[in-house]
């Protein structure tokens, strides 16, 4: 831990403040698949500069909306295409854009119910088709694919009254509820969630990969410091925190 702490730190070109007086907080705005990751590197971020990090969570299209409407942020994490549109619109630095790395689609049940095999299509199939309940994002990538990738596999038809389209925040939770069956959705986000058990990841020939990856706004009010929380968590001892999670570092 201490080595990954440090590596971040030396790599980010910052030292450690041992005054309060000289800690700033950083806000950050970020999509939710990447959340367990996000929440673990602020934490080991805060430990290891003194900063403290306010991380606020939503589907990326919303993170995208706030950004352009004017809401004020140090640092998002966001998928690629959405970042670099921020980017090209100036609200994000160019020069500071960095992958964190990709993930897969996953799928999770309740906690302690036998785990079908879904590493085949027609294993999944057959889970889509006996579930009574599929929960996903309703406004995530991850989501809009899912929902494409069902009619791609001809069962729409059977699937319509079982989606269950969920923000962004809740659309595991769901299932460890009781809500839903089934969910969907960005594999890292089913990390960590109380109740749930994960299958797997969907089988490669229907796979997507979902990147994350970070910039420092063009009007970050602490742009050093937003620079360095960048740097940690795209630094290569982050793997320590992101494999774990099903994250590949590095890749987009």
């Amino acid at each position: 831990m201490k080595h990954l702490i440090y590596a971040a730190i030396a790599c980010a070109g910052v030292t450690l403040f041992a005054g309060a007086a000289q800690s700033v907080e950083l806000k950050v705005l970020s999509g939710n698949g990447s959340r367990p990751a996000v929440i673990e590197l602020a934490r080991q971020f805060e430990q290891a500069t003194g900063h403290k990090v306010a991380v606020e969570f939503f589907v990326n299209p919303t993170v995208k909306k706030m950004v352009e409407e004017g809401a004020a942020f140090d640092v998002t994490v966001l998928n690629p295409p959405v970042l670099d549109d921020l980017v090209k619109q100036g609200f994000v630095r160019g020069d500071t854009r960095a992958v964190i790395g990709r993930i897969g689609l996953g799928a999770a049940i309740k906690a302690g119910l036998p785990r079908p095999d879904i590493s085949t299509v027609e294993g999944f199939r057959k889970l889509l088709l006996s579930s009574k309940t599929v929960a996903y994002p309703g406004d995530g990538a991850s989501g809009i694919y899912f929902v494409g990738l069902v009619e791609r596999m001809g069962i729409a038809a059977e699937m319509k009254s079982r989606l269950k389209p969920m923000p962004g925040e809740y659309n595991v939770e769901v299932v460890a509820d009781g809500g839903a069956d089934l969910v969907v959705v960005v594999a890292s986000r089913i990390y960590g969630v109380k109740g749930v058990d994960m299958i797997g990841l969907i089988p490669p020939e229907l796979q997507t990969w979902i990147g994350f990856a970070t910039g420092v706004g063009a009007k970050a009010r602490q742009p050093e410091a937003a620079l360095a929380l960048t740097k940690f968590l795209t630094a290569p001892d982050a793997a320590k925190v992101l494999v774990p999670m099903g994250i590949e570092p590095g890749k987009e």
